[in-house]
């Protein structure tokens, strides 16, 4: 059976491989060479790949769906925007909001396992300015999609009941909310690789 006939077996077959190369490096290499495989860069990988998945769909969302909605809505002869906001949209948001929740966790757990100290990256302490300042950003971030977007969007979409006053309000306040992450995405981006790169900045 091909693995890549289901996102299931994509998913599993790209964690096997990146274990088998992290464990590849690890015997290769010596721990005085490479530090070793430890357990913050497993948390360290996971908080990437989870925020791969979340700052992509926020970028999707604000790039891609927004805008083809609205012409989908504009074009009398189209098919209309029904399907992406029955299908798609709903299963996208579902991706999102745990991506971003499992982000903000695994970004929380790191700070601690690499030495930063959660607290003393949210107080913006000693040598923790700039991914501190990552973290209140995502933060900020991760609020929005739970406590803006989503319920909103639960609104737009039907999934909860709404008149079509309490629907055009929804539709504000999560593009607003969503509008905001994207923008917070750009300096949180450079905070974190900052921190990693050791950028003096």
């Amino acid at each position: 059976m091909n693995p890549l006939k289901t996102i299931k077996g994509t998913l599993i077959l790209g964690f096997v491989t990146a274990v088998v190369i992290a464990v590849l490096i690890n015997v290769c290499v010596t721990d005085a060479a490479m530090g070793g495989i430890n357990n913050w860069s497993l948390v360290v990988w996971l908080h990437v790949f989870f925020g791969v998945i979340w700052i992509g769909l926020l970028y999707y969302f604000n790039f891609v769906q927004t805008p083809a909605l609205a012409t989908a809505a504009a074009d009398s002869d189209g098919p209309g925007p029904a399907a992406i906001g029955k299908y798609v949209a709903p299963l996208a948001l579902l991706w999102f909001r745990w991506a971003a929740l499992l982000t903000w966790l695994t970004g929380a757990a790191a700070l601690e396992l690499m030495g930063v100290g959660f607290t003393n990256a949210f107080m913006l302490g000693s040598g923790a300015v700039i991914i501190g300042t990552g973290a209140w950003l995502g933060t900020i971030m991760l609020f929005n999609v739970w406590v803006l977007i989503w319920p909103n969007q639960k609104k737009i979409l039907g999934i909860v009941s709404a008149s079509d006053e309490e629907k055009a309000k929804a539709r504000v306040v999560a593009a607003m909310a969503s509008r905001t992450n994207t923008f917070l995405s750009i300096p949180m981006l450079m905070c974190m690789v900052g921190q990693g790169h050791g950028l003096p900045f």
